[in-house]
């Protein structure tokens, strides 16, 4: 098994334009926005941060934190966000070594508890987090399911 380096973007700032786009290329939200968001983290202005997982110097996963995550429960806050794993690189462990790190960080900042919307159902659970409620995703026809790690 490959030896993985997870880094939040803080300790690797010159990764904030290749993240950005990497995040961009998964989930469709404009590649700005997750620029915005990564610079205000690494500037200091935000604690809630954004993580990466490289396997040498190529993202394999990552994820961020954000105020809310286009859905309707503005008051749980803040949400963990584009939680995503390439494919070839699954079923190793990252998500959910990415998913504890987020957790402890936020923790240890006292930001507790975290959000966040998802529609897997099973694979949260075994991470430590609880299923909250259903909220209704901006624009999306049906609600979704909303997890809280306490």
């Amino acid at each position: 098994m490959s030896e993985y380096n997870y880094v939040n973007l803080r300790e690797k700032q010159e990764l904030r334009e290749v993240a950005a786009n990497w995040f961009h290329e998964k989930w469709g939200v404009p590649t700005e926005a997750y620029q915005e968001c990564i610079d205000a983290y690494i500037a200091g202005e935000t604690e809630f941060g954004w993580y990466v997982c490289l396997d040498g110097e190529k993202i394999v996963g990552g994820l961020g934190v954000i105020e809310n995550d286009f859905h309707d429960r503005k008051d749980l806050t803040p949400n963990v966000c584009a939680v995503y794993t390439e494919e070839d690189y699954r079923c190793q462990g990252i998500s959910g070594k990415l998913l504890n790190m987020v957790v402890d960080d936020m923790k240890s900042k006292g930001i507790t508890p975290i959000y966040l919307v998802t529609d897997h159902v099973g694979f949260y659970e075994r991470y430590g987090w609880e299923f909250f409620c259903m909220a209704q995703g901006d624009g999306e026809p049906e609600p979704t399911r909303l997890y809280i790690h306490r």
